[in-house]
Parts: structure tokens; C-alpha cells; sequence
């Protein structure tokens, strides 16, 4: 489902009818409870990352609109998550198509790559379409996102939430920037949220703040079960997470008839992806292809090194018109410069590949692993597949007692 550009006859039809204006009525508690700063999401900026958006906003259209007429749009959107309209709303709406033009002009070009990504997985998931705009506040449909607090890809999971729902994250790869693979995980996620909230607006909120806030802001509400009498009661940054999936949804949507058109196509749309089991380096299939790393990097950021680990099966996204030669070339792709980049560093990319297997974790090209209770010399040698000896080296041991609580240095990556 592509997003759908509405009318501009309904705008039309909508305008005609805000002479009898609907100013939400807001309650106290709300009303007390509103941000007076409005934040948009840490990434919204960087949605102008790689596009040039001068051409398709220079006839923006700024005025504001009665309130009535924003109401009837929302309304006439074909979702089933309730997108309801007031203050807060409007507010969050006006920051997107009056006051960031050129970065909902830059979303709406991604978003023509990416949506349809989106919407085959959460078709198969049996999820609401409008879904799609999670990432778009998440992320700004950034797939290399990070946030300070560790959240990363487009749909920002935690490493541990997202190795909970499958990914795959380590030294080497990291599934949460896979457009496809965090996809497929957020819908197990939210499917899992959806069953314990059954309201598709909650399920947004515990996206953002996790199910624990939200439990307890509906203790405090009284076991009131509707985001707006938990909203007081939930943390600041949630308080604004729906209404600005709400203003997201409507910016979107509406794009156009505030003379917003998306970005100019800068790079390849139309891609392929290939299913490989075969370790290899970026600098091999550009090399034999005649595709820029960069490109490479751009389409694959899933991968931290530019290294498709192998071993098993793994996707390579390439512009569909590059597919069929690595298809035809791959004896030749996987044979250039091989000694210097995958052969020799072959012991250093399975250490990367065990690290977070086994717990560890690497800093400046150190892996490093904290003793648990139980551990033995041997067995992290084990783990690791080094030996006894070189651990005691790198560490400076002189027996094989360790405790547990202390870091030991397992080698460098």
C-alpha cells in the first residue's frame, strides 16, 4: 500500500465546512499536563541527510487551518489505530508541514523506498498499515540511527529487546539496522504488546516507554485503559509519542496539499536481494560490480565492517540492476584480493562473531568478557576458541584461578 495522497477536493470540502469551528475541548488535566517546548524525535533533522529538498518546498503552503479542517482529514484516513485530534495534535502538526517542510520533504522520498517494505511484512503480520509511521518518528527512516541511550536502526530497538525477538548482533552484524530483519522483529514485538494492552493507541505508548510505564500510569489513572486519561501519568518524552504518530501520520499524508512534494530521487530505489552463505567483503563485490562501497553500505547497514560474515544464510540488498552480474560473477567476486581480506583475518572475524554470542563485548578492537559465577580458565578458552595460555598472556595470570566479577582481555579484533 503506498501512502495515499488524499484529494485535494476533500481539503476543499473541509475548508468550506470550518466556519463552524471545533476547537477540542481539552481537560484540565490535560491541559495542565501539555509540553510548552514541543520536541520532535532526536533524528528528525537528520532526515535531510542525503536529499536535496530546495526544489519541492519552495511552494509551501503555511497558513494554519481551522481546527476542523485537520479533525476531518485524520478522520478520513483509512486506519484502524484511532488517530484522535486536539491540541496537543495540532501542535506537533504545525512543527512538520509549517515550520520542517524540507525534512517531511525528505521523509516522504524515503518513505517510498521503505514503505513497501514495511507494509509486505506487517501485511503478513496481519498488522494495522499506519504502523509504518513508528519509524518514522523512531527514526526518521534512518536505518543507522543510535540513540545515546543505545537504541538503533529504524525501529530503535535495545540490544536486548532486540535479541529477544531474533536479531542478530555482534561485533560483525547488526540486525537492527536490516530494514527487513528489525522489521519482522518489531511486528513479533508489537504483536506481543497488542496482547497485553489489546489498544492499538497504548501499544504506541508502550512502544516508546516500555509496558511497565504504561501499567503504571493506568494504576495511576484510576485502571483508566485510554491513552489520553493515562496521558498526565506516563514520562514526559511518551506524553508527546502519540500525538507526534498522530501529527506524523496526518504530514505524511497530507503533504502535498500543503504544496509539499518529496525530495528529488538521489539514489537507487528499485533494489534486489540476494541470499548468500558465502563470506566476503564489500571491496570485492564493488570491485567486480562497479558499485561504490558507499552504496554498498547505504543499501547493507546492517553489516558493521563491511563484511558479510557467512556461514549461514545472509542478505545482500543490491540495486536491481547489479544483480544478475554478482549472480554471474561470484566465483570472481569471492576470489579477488581473498587472502588479504577474508583469509588471513579469518581467526580475527570468528573471535568478532563469538563475542556477543558468549557475553563479551569489544572496545577499541579489544574483546573483553566478564567472569561469571562457574566459569573456568578452560572454558572461556573454550568459548572463545583461543587456549589457556594466550588467555593467561594477554591477562598477565599466573595460575588458572579466576573470580567472577573480573574482565579478562580475550585477544584483539
Amino acid at each position: 500500500m503506498p501512502i495515499k495522497f488524499l484529494s485535494i477536493i476533500l481539503s476543499l470540502f473541509a475548508v468550506s465546512v470550518a466556519a463552524q469551528d471545533t476547537t477540542m475541548v481539552v481537560s484540565d488535566a490535560l491541559s495542565d499536563s501539555l509540553p510548552q517546548d514541543l520536541e520532535l524525535p532526536i533524528y528528525f533533522d537528520e532526515a535531510l541527510a542525503y536529499l536535496d529538498t530546495t526544489e519541492c518546498t519552495s511552494d509551501t503552503i503555511i497558513t494554519e487551518l481551522p481546527d476542523s479542517v485537520y479533525k476531518q482529514r485524520l478522520q478520513a484516513l483509512p486506519f484502524v489505530i484511532e488517530v484522535p485530534y486536539n491540541e496537543v495534535v495540532r501542535r506537533y502538526i504545525l512543527r512538520y508541514v509549517k515550520h520542517s517542510p524540507r525534512q517531511l520533504a525528505s521523509l516522504q522520498r524515503k518513505a517510498q523506498y521503505y514503505f513497501p517494505i514495511f507494509e509486505d511484512i506487517l501485511a503478513k503480520h496481519g498488522l494495522p498499515f499506519e504502523l509504518c509511521y513508528l519509524p518514522v518518528i523512531e527514526s526518521a527512516l534512518n536505518p543507522q540511527a543510535h540513540s545515546p541511550m543505545g537504541a538503533a536502526g529504524l525501529w530503535q530497538f535495545m540490544p536486548a529487546t532486540g535479541k529477544k525477538y531474533g536479531l542478530e548482533i555482534n561485533s560483525l552484524i547488526d540486525e537492527r539496522m536490516d530494514p527487513i530483519r528489525s522489521t519482522e522483529a518489531a511486528c513479533r514485538f508489537i504483536k506481543a504488546l497488542y496482547s497485553v494492552f489489546g489498544d492499538w493507541n497504548l501499544v504506541i505508548a508502550a512502544y516508546n516507554c516500555g509496558p511497565g510505564n504504561v501499567n503504571k500510569a493506568i494504576h495511576r489513572a484510576g485502571g483508566k485503559r485510554d491513552f489520553w486519561s493515562i496521558y498526565p501519568f506516563l514520562p514526559r518524552e511518551t506524553r508527546g509519542y502519540l500525538p507526534i504518530f498522530i501529527a506524523a501520520s496526518y504530514a505524511m499524508n497530507y503533504a502535498d496539499v500543503h504544496g509539499i512534494c518529496p525530495a528529488p530521487i538521489e539514489y537507487s530505489m528499485v533494489t534486489d536481494t540476494i541470499i548468500t552463505t558465502d563470506r566476503q567483503h564489500f571491496k570485492q563485490i564493488a570491485a567486480n560490480l562497479d558499485i561504490s562501497i558507499d552504496e554498498l553500505r547505504r543499501l547493507n547497514p546492517q553489516y558493521a565492517h563491511d563484511i558479510i560474515p557467512g556461514g549461514k544464510a545472509y542478505a545482500l540488498c543490491l540495486p536491481i540492476q547489479h544483480s544478475g552480474a554478482y549472480i554471474d560473477s561470484i566465483q570472481q567476486i569471492l576470489a579477488y584480493q581473498a587472502n588479504e581480506l577474508i583469509h588471513n583475518r579469518r581467526a580475527e572475524i570468528d573471535l568478532m562473531q563469538r563475542t556477543s554470542i558468549h557475553g563479551g563485548y569489544t572496545v577499541n578492537g579489544v574483546t573483553y568478557y566478564k567472569i561469571k559465577s562457574g566459569d573456568t580458565l578452560s572454558g572461556i578458552a573454550a568459548k572463545f576458541r583461543v587456549s589457556v595460555k594466550q588467555l593467561k598472556a594477554w591477562n598477565g595470570l599466573k595460575s588458572d584461578v579466576i573470580r567472577a566479577g573480573k574482565t579478562l582481555k580475550i585477544g584483539r579484533v
